[in-house]
């Protein structure tokens, strides 16, 4: 009898009120197989212990390509020394799966764990859960995968068992199971394993689709970088297309690279993330996506950033290099130092700006780039009080992978206030110094405006904070507050006139 998918199950402390509950065979003889990766847990635990070398055992990666030539039972080994009982504990689960072996365990079948992962991780999941009566996991240089696992149970269980996996490699241990529960949503899998074994239930994974891509790459951060277009318009080239033309070949080029390092830092701060209030909810932290999507999304997004840049010209390809360089020190060792980070992010906000004016090859201002530094370090600031403020309210003294504790949230709110009114002021000179000579504008008085909206717009953004209502990014708060909406309509309006009437 073939299940179509399961319901949904209660938690995980559910009563088990009737045998028909489970939809398996009433045989309890059968002992339940589950495999580990993207089965009972969402994510693949070899890329996750490869990730975890690289951050905690940096200086040893030179030996990877050594373990790989000793197989890739030896790999799992190495690797899996640097994953810890907690970042296990924080794996993403398969909801169903788990309320569904736990049921089994309290009926009294068996149930146990057969996995490709390393023995050290299988015995820390089984510490996680302790339904599993047994663990299969690769150990002593034999890589347990494949017909290699398919084997191994087939020895351990030659009466028979029920299977749950998700990938073609457990193909092999289908074959030899009485039953078989698939995770996964390919139809031509289902069918596959019709032809085997008698296919008893089917739990649907995360499925990979473009709201998930696109919260994985954060493209409504791309709206940072129309900071490209600035100078452009500023440098009075608004009327010239070549200028638009290369803008916007570094917009996107800025773009895609700007959205593959968020990747890096997602798949760097999974451990972090995973114990993170809001965090955890991020594609990459949650399991909806795959770590080797990931390292594809990394890899696509460099190349074609790459290209683009070097159409642009040398100096674009010199900025991004520059681009990506703070970037990564930041997502790997600064993000963790106070105030340092806060510089950091503004810098690499201004960094937006350089790009503009090095592909559109317009006169350099100076008094532009100390006023992008004062308003994006009062933003930045903005978002590290909001993660302070709840912080607190969860009860921590300092968040997961950031070097702030409770007691800084006078310092930063300070700071952020002290660099709003900073920014008016710079923005005041900028147009004295700077806007006004230039001549660009038929009617420069309009620009008066602009002060005051951004006077408005950052004290309403502290205000939220205060209040606690901002979002944990005040980019995306603009995005999607009706007021910030206006005042970036009003000054938009104001310029154009300036320039236009």
């Amino acid at each position: 009898m073939k299940i179509a998918s399961l319901p949904k199950f209660e938690e995980e402390t559910s009563n088990v009120q009737t045998r028909e509950e489970s939809h398996l065979p009433h045989d309890l003889s059968l002992p339940l197989v589950i495999d580990l990766d993207r089965t009972l847990i969402t994510t693949d635990a070899l890329h996750e212990s490869l990730f975890f070398f690289l951050k905690r055992r940096a200086a040893a990666a030179w030996r990877i390509p050594f373990w790989i030539l000793s197989g890739r039972a030896i790999v799992k080994s190495r690797l899996a020394a640097a994953v810890t009982d907690a970042d296990v504990d924080t794996f993403p689960v398969n909801p169903d799966l788990v309320a569904l072996a736990e049921r089994e365990a309290r009926l009294g079948r068996r149930v146990i764990l057969a996995t490709g992962a390393d023995i050290s991780i299988a015995l820390k999941i089984q510490r996680r859960f302790p339904f599993f009566d047994e663990i299969i996991a690769s150990a002593d240089g034999r890589n347990m995968k494949g017909a290699e696992k398919a084997e191994e149970v087939a020895h351990r269980l030659p009466s028979g068992f029920i299977y749950a996996g998700d990938s073609s490699a457990d193909l092999h241990v289908w074959r030899k199971a009485s039953a078989a529960i698939f995770v996964g949503r390919s139809k031509s899998m289902e069918k596959k394993i019709e032809t085997l074994t008698d296919l008893v239930a089917v739990l649907p994974s995360n499925a990979l689709s473009f709201p998930t891509l696109r919260r994985g790459l954060r493209l409504h951060q791309w709206a940072k970088n129309a900071l490209v277009f600035v100078p452009l318009v500023l440098g009075g080239k608004a009327h010239d297309a070549s200028a638009w033309l290369h803008a916007f070949a570094g917009f996107v080029a800025l773009s895609l690279l700007a959205s593959a390092t968020y990747v890096l830092n997602d798949l760097w701060d999974l451990s972090e993330d995973r114990r993170h209030w809001s965090k955890k909810k991020r594609p990459f932290a949650s399991g909806d996506l795959p770590i080797a999507t990931g390292v594809a999304l990394i890899a696509g997004g460099g190349t074609i950033s790459l290209l683009l840049a070097v159409w642009a010209g040398p100096s674009c390809v010199v900025t991004l290099a520059l681009y990506l360089a703070v970037s990564l020190a930041y997502s790997l060792q600064l993000k963790q130092e106070p105030i340092v980070d806060l510089f950091v992010l503004a810098s690499l906000f201004s960094m937006r700006l350089a790009l503009g004016v090095v592909v559109t090859d317009v006169v350099f201002s100076p008094w532009l780039f100390v006023f992008s530094m004062f308003i994006f370090l009062s933003l930045s600031a903005a978002k590290r009080q909001t993660e302070i403020t709840r912080m607190v309210a969860h009860g921590l003294e300092h968040t997961p992978g950031r070097g702030y504790h409770a007691s800084d949230a006078p310092l930063v709110l300070a700071l952020g206030v002290g660099s709003m009114i900073a920014t008016v002021l710079i923005l005041v000179i900028y147009l004295f110094e700077d806007a006004f000579p230039a001549g660009y504008y038929k009617h420069p008085q309009l620009l008066w405006s602009f002060p005051l909206v951004i006077f408005l717009w950052l004290g309403r953004v502290w205000l939220k904070c205060h209040r606690d209502e901002l979002n944990d990014d005040p980019v995306a708060f603009a995005l999607k507050d009706k007021v910030s909406l206006f005042y970036g309509a009003t000054m938009a309006t104001f310029f154009c006139a300036a320039a236009l009437l």
